[in-house]
């Protein structure tokens, strides 16, 4: 299964590079400091440009973004109009709240997504990567956090895609949508 209904809106997960998927918002996978990186962030600034780090320079909380937190900036060259620049947990093992603050980034996404009015929102994995959490168990978070929040108060939100960089996490996704009540 690669998509589902709920809430009115549509969950769906497809492979690919987040960077060349047209949505209104574009979730990125940000350290808490903000000031670019690797992975998925990386490929956000290289393909947004320089604007999107010059309104972060603007923006930036003083003690940069809490774990579970979010901002958001315009798009740059992106195909959306805004990238929300959440901070995912790094894994410690499962015993540090890591599944709450996971939660959270997407939850927080989302409310900045809504309050921006927009209908159509991307996502990667976040902290599957270099912060190294499983990406079975990220899935499972993720979704049901979604969900969850499109269930309660979607908003203007009709669809949320899941840009997932390669097969592995694709299939993590896909097994754990299955587990996700449609509705």
């Amino acid at each position: 299964m690669t998509e589902i209904s709920v809430g009115g809106a549509r969950i769906r997960l497809v492979q690919g590079d987040i960077t060349r998927v047209p949505v209104d918002v574009i979730v990125n996978a940000a350290n808490s400091e903000l000031i670019g990186g690797g992975g998925v962030d990386g490929a956000i600034h290289r393909a947004g440009g320089p604007e999107i780090m010059l309104e972060l320079n603007r923006i930036r909380p003083k003690h940069g973004c809490p774990t579970g937190g979010a901002v958001i900036t315009g798009a740059g060259s992106l195909p959306a109009r805004f990238v929300v620049h959440a901070v995912g947990p790094v894994w410690r093992g499962g015993g540090f709240q890591e599944a709450l603050d996971l939660e959270a980034a997407y939850q927080k996404s989302l409310e900045l997504a809504a309050g921006s009015g927009a209908a159509t929102v991307s996502f990667p994995s976040i902290s599957t990567g270099a912060y190294g959490y499983p990406a079975a168990r990220a899935a499972g978070v993720a979704l049901a956090a979604v969900a969850g929040f499109l269930k309660a108060r979607g908003g203007t939100i009709r669809e949320v895609v899941f840009v997932l960089f390669d097969e592995g996490t694709f299939k993590a996704y896909e097994k754990a949508l299955s587990a996700i009540e449609p509705g």
